[in-house]
């Protein structure tokens, strides 16, 4: 397999990072993107990657950083972008943006740098690997018009409806670039053993937090190869754009409302219209 240019988001702790190291002894350009400087950078130094630093609950951050990337890879291009960033949290307390932060990080952030970068995405027949959860099907339900979830809130719900927008994403950008050479996929990890909801008040920090997680949680290292399954892979043979996977498993046990052509396309202009595309 020839080079490739990697951009892995959330790679400073988690399965990012463990994806990271484990595609260190492939001859690859590995750009990881991280919120804690130090953490990125020592997972950088580790693996040989170029780091760059940026809070997802800062667009403007996001924003800087797609211009960064983009100057980082010039005519190179990008051939995986792996958004992989996220998280549970805990309250309604907006991010500097006015979004609800569950929201900002694992939805419209990476969907505005996907498309910031899309230029870079296009010339190289790029693949977008998204990052979902099985929460899409347990607790999503997407109102178009409460993306923030005012009038209905808990961190369950939140991530749900999220993690189910990080679906109607991935089918969106094949609706919309597959015939350009783009290809999507989203994918559950596994629950891994990360400290992904030590921010929430969810009830599942219970379960990340006490012996209960040697039982009903994979390590980082389990979700990490998952991952690099779906980096190494070749789209359309090995994995097909616009799916979501179950780890590495074709699912069809999805939320209804990813079959809802026009809920993801309101979707999109919606979340076009909040990041100011």
């Amino acid at each position: 397999m020839r080079p490739r240019t990697i951009v892995i988001t959330g790679a400073s702790d988690g399965i990012g990072a463990a994806a990271a190291r484990q595609l260190a002894d492939a001859d690859h350009r590995l750009i990881l993107v991280g919120r804690s400087p130090e953490k990125t950078r020592a997972v950088a130094a580790e693996t040989g990657a170029t780091p760059f630093v940026a809070d997802f609950a800062r667009l403007d951050e996001v924003r800087e950083l797609a211009a960064q990337i983009a100057a980082e890879v010039g005519e190179d291009g990008i051939d995986v972008l792996a958004n992989n960033a996220g998280g549970i949290f805990g309250d309604q307390t907006p991010t500097i943006d006015g979004f609800e932060k569950t929201l900002q990080v694992n939805h419209l952030a990476p969907f505005l740098l996907t498309n910031l970068l899309l230029p870079v995405l296009l010339r190289s027949g790029a693949a977008v690997i998204n990052t979902s959860s099985v929460a899409h099907r347990l607790f999503g339900h997407i109102d178009i018009d409460d993306l923030d979830n005012r009038r209905r809130y808990s961190a369950n719900k939140a991530y749900g409806d999220a993690k189910l927008a990080n679906v109607l994403f991935t089918k969106s950008l094949h609706t919309r670039f597959h015939a350009e050479g783009l290809r999507a996929v989203a994918f559950h990890p596994g629950t891994v053993s990360t400290n992904f909801a030590s921010e929430s008040s969810s009830i599942m920090r219970l379960v990340y937090r006490t012996p209960l997680k040697r039982l009903l949680l994979i390590s980082a290292e389990r979700g990490g190869a998952n991952l690099r399954w779906f980096i190494d892979g070749i789209p359309d043979e090995t994995w097909f754009s616009g799916a979501y996977y179950d780890e590495r498993v074709l699912s069809n046990r999805v939320n209804p409302q990813t079959d809802a052509p026009a809920l993801a396309e309101s979707l999109w202009q919606r979340s076009a219209e909040l990041v100011g595309l």
